[in-house]
């Protein structure tokens, strides 16, 4: 494979909000932030030349993708994200097993995905063997014909939507040069922001959407659990405005000045999310001999103080927001800089691809 460039933009298409960043790199390990953008969507896209539209308009903000590569994340309810354990395989032979006997691997019919796999584990080798070092302290020695198993990380796009972006994005003439889902972003994002605590700690990352929210759950670099919850921004607001008899901004104007009526409505409906996120707490404290200790919170809502509030009280964790920009070096404009403490919490996907081209 061709040696990747030095500066690439990221995508996160996400379902009401699109967001972009662009890096560069500096040196081996020096990230550079140039820009980002975002652009709310006037409605459901439907068609490719509707998202076309939007690609375009999108990575004109953020400066032309001439010269630059291009690296989308791609967020949708239909998405197949699934945590497999198989015998220690090579990567590119469990990909060659789903592409031709999914419904053997992952016991469901996966004609209608496009399915890909990686390592759980961020810090494994890249084909998927094993190795000791006798000289090494605490290593075990493993007779090779003894079968160990590895966790892999599977994930699928429905064909039609692979379809439908790659038409998009040949109208808009950008070429992609990694697709991949939201969730597997954020995770990479926090590897790269947050090196310390990804390596060595538990950790749990709750990205709440627009229609959906996502829990992740990481264990010393490893992927350990994934989830979605049917719950995200659409419903919050949708409780706060009474289903549209009040107005948006004015019910978040409400909850921003502490108003006490507008807070109880807040916290009925987010005790939903947050027996979800209790619940995947409890799963995962049940398998592992860990313990998760705070919660580490991203997307448009996570920039409410009071949404903050209640799922740290609910939870009785610390939530706060984390930012993906964390080890990067800012080089903006006036303007986008000193918008940039605003926007930081939403461009964790957007940055997670972004990571992932530079860092190949």
């Amino acid at each position: 494979m061709a040696r990747r460039g030095d500066s690439v933009i990221g995508l996160d298409l996400g379902k009401r909000v699109f967001k972009g960043v662009a890096l560069k790199r500096r040196g081996d390990a020096r990230f550079v932030l140039t820009n980002f953008a975002s652009r709310e969507l006037p409605a459901e896209i439907e068609t490719p030349d509707q998202l076309a539209q939007e690609v375009k308009a999108l990575v004109k903000e953020l400066g032309g993708a001439g010269g630059k590569g291009c690296a989308v994340a791609f967020s949708d309810p239909g998405s197949l994200l699934r945590i497999i354990e198989q015998p220690t395989t090579p990567v590119d032979l469990l990909r060659n097993a789903l592409r031709l006997n999914g419904l053997a691997v992952l016991n469901q019919d996966c004609k209608e995905f496009v399915l890909d796999v990686t390592l759980a584990t961020a810090n494994s080798a890249n084909d998927g063997s094993t190795s000791t070092d006798a000289g090494e302290a605490g290593s075990v020695a493993v007779q090779n014909n003894v079968a160990t198993k590895t966790k892999y990380l599977v994930g699928g796009m429905l064909r039609e939507q692979v379809k439908q972006v790659t038409q998009a994005f040949g109208k808009a003439k950008v070429s992609p040069d990694i697709l991949q889902l939201a969730p597997v972003c954020s995770f990479n994002a926090f590897e790269f922001a947050y090196p310390e605590i990804f390596t060595n700690d538990a950790f749990l990352l709750l990205d709440m959407g627009h229609s959906q929210s996502t829990v992740l759950i990481g264990n010393k670099g490893e992927l350990v659990l994934v989830r979605s919850i049917d719950y995200g921004g659409k419903e919050l607001s949708q409780a706060l405005t009474a289903e549209g008899a009040l107005e948006q901004h004015a019910a978040w104007t409400m909850i921003t000045e502490g108003d006490a009526g507008m807070a109880d409505i807040c916290r009925g409906s987010l005790v939903r999310l947050a027996t979800e996120v209790r619940n995947s707490i409890g799963f995962f404290e049940g398998q592992c001999e860990e313990s998760i200790h705070r919660i580490f919170v991203s997307g448009g809502l996570a920039r409410a103080e009071a949404v903050l509030q209640t799922l740290s009280d609910e939870l009785g964790l610390p939530c706060e927001i984390w930012d993906p920009l964390e080890t990067c070096e800012v080089a903006l404009p006036a303007g986008k800089r000193s918008s940039l403490p605003h926007e930081f919490v939403s461009l964790n996907v957007a940055c997670g691809a972004a990571f992932e081209y530079l860092n190949h």
